[in-house]
C-alpha cells in the first residue's frame, strides 16, 4: 500500500511546490512509482512537471467536487514512474461549492483512497492557506513533510502549522504524523539562515532531514522547461540535494516499515 505525503506550510514562498515537484521526481529516478497530485489552482505542479493546459481533461477539481475517477484524470510525466493529478484555474471554485457538501473534509481521502496501492508514493502539494482544500489533503495524508526557509518569519510560519496539525489529528485524523522538516533556500553566507537552522533544531531536533536543500540557480531555471532539476541538470547542486534527500527519505520509510 503506498504512503501520502502531504506538503504542506500555511507561509507562502517556502518552496512547498519546489519540494513537491523535485522529490517526487528524484523518486521516481531512484525507480519508486510516484503520482504527484497538484492541489493549488495556480497549477505550478502541473506546469512544472511538463504538462500543458492543452493536455489535460480532468483535474483535482472533478475528483473533489463531482466525485470523477482519479484513474481518468492521471497523466504520465517525461519523468519514467512519476505521474500527475493535475490541477486548474478551476479548483479556486471547490472551496465554495464543497461548504454543504457530505463529508466535505474527505473528498481528498475518498478520491486517493481508489488509487493508493497503484503507487509507492503520493505527494500532494498543498495551498499556502488552511482552506478546505488543505484540510482535504491532510485529512488524507498518511504523513505531512514541511519545508521550512532558511529566515526568520519562517519560524512563526511553522509555529501556526503545528497548531492546525494538532486541531487535524484530533478532529479529521488521528493517524496523521509529522514526515519532517526540510530546510530550504539555504544561502550559507547568511548569518540569519544558520540561525534559524539552529532555532529549528532546537525545537525539533528528532524530525528534521539531515540533507539541506540550498539557494540554486538550476532549481529556479527547471520550472520554466517543465522538468524537475534532476532532469534539467542531473550534476548540478540542485540536484545532488534533492537526491541525497530522496535517498534519506527512502531510507527512513524502509526502516519504518521493517519495524
Amino acid at each position: 500500500m503506498g504512503k501520502i505525503i502531504a506538503i504542506a506550510n500555511q507561509k507562502g514562498g517556502v518552496g512547498k511546490t519546489t519540494t513537491a515537484i523535485n522529490l517526487a521526481a528524484t523518486l521516481a529516478v531512484l525507480e519508486k512509482k510516484v503520482l504527484l497530485v497538484d492541489s493549488d489552482p495556480q497549477a505550478n505542479a502541473t506546469s512544472g512537471v511538463g504538462i500543458k493546459e492543452a493536455d489535460i481533461n480532468i483535474t483535482t477539481y472533478e475528483c473533489l467536487v463531482e466525485s470523477a475517477d482519479p484513474r481518468t484524470a492521471i497523466l504520465a510525466t517525461d519523468t519514467p514512474n512519476l505521474y500527475l493529478l493535475p490541477s486548474s484555474i478551476d479548483l479556486v471554485g471547490a472551496e465554495i461549492e464543497l461548504v454543504n457538501a457530505t463529508n466535505r473534509e474527505f473528498r481528498m481521502k475518498n478520491t486517493l483512497d481508489q488509487i493508493k496501492d497503484d503507487y509507492d508514493y503520493i505527494f500532494i502539494d498543498c495551498l499556502p492557506s488552511l482552506g478546505l482544500i488543505t484540510l482535504n489533503a491532510l485529512a488524507a495524508a498518511d504523513s505531512v513533510l514541511v519545508p521550512v526557509q532558511c529566515e526568520f518569519f519562517s519560524l512563526e510560519g511553522f509555529g501556526k502549522l503545528k497548531d492546525t496539525i494538532n486541531l487535524v489529528q484530533q478532529s479529521l485524523n488521528p493517524e496523521l504524523q509529522v514526515e519532517g522538516v526540510i530546510l530550504s533556500m539555504y544561502d550559507q553566507r547568511l548569518r540569519m539562515a544558520n540561525m534559524v537552522i539552529e532555532e529549528i533544531r532546537h525545537i525539533i531536533s528528532d524530525r528534521i532531514f539531515e540533507t539541506i536543500v540550498h539557494r540554486n540557480s538550476k532549481i529556479g531555471e527547471a520550472p520554466s522547461l517543465g522538468q524537475p532539476v534532476i532532469i534539467y541538470d542531473a550534476s548540478s547542486k540542485g540536484a545532488i540535494n534533492f537526491l541525497n534527500l530522496a535517498n534519506e527519505f527512502i531510507s527512513i520509510n524502509e526502516e519504518v516499515s521493517i519495524r
